[in-house]
């Protein structure tokens, strides 16, 4: 037997504006509210289906460092250009993470600034996503040395 993710948590000043948000990401409902300010997102199906719920955790400060989890968001019913404009008008905005203008994704984040990306959908996107994940917090002699680009 094998354990599959259930749970998504996600620190954040306001969970009540990233659930929005997230919802309308997602297609996703609020779940449940916790006295504590959290508020639980997922499929309208509920909990315990193939796709995690998402916990937005109340914190006064955000977690020190970088995250080392981003989450992968690619259109159900359009192209990747109309998700992109859906996602902005929604209020995600632009995230630079030194990116060079050539890859099949776009780098965004949250109202919170939780950097996520949008792919190209899953039938048209290649193992160059994969391939940025494995050398994104390399150095550049590692990078070059992975991807053949200095």
């Amino acid at each position: 037997m094998a354990c599959r993710i259930s749970e998504l948590v996600l620190g954040c000043r306001d969970p009540e504006v990233l659930a929005r948000f997230w919802c309308e990401v997602l297609d996703f409902v609020v779940l449940d509210r916790e006295d504590d300010g959290s508020v639980e997102i997922g499929p309208r199906e509920g909990f315990g289906g193939p796709q995690p719920t998402i916990i937005l955790s109340r914190r006064d400060e955000p977690e020190k460092g970088k995250s080392r989890l981003h989450i992968d968001v690619n259109a159900t019913d359009r192209d990747q250009d109309a998700e992109l404009e859906r996602l902005l008008k929604l209020g995600a905005r632009p995230a630079d993470i030194g990116q060079t203008g050539e890859e099949q994704w776009h780098v965004l984040a949250d109202p919170e600034g939780n950097e996520f990306c949008l792919l190209r959908p899953a039938s048209t996107h290649s193992d160059a996503h994969r391939s940025r994940l494995d050398t994104r917090d390399l150095g550049s002699a590692a990078k070059s040395a992975v991807t053949g680009v200095s």
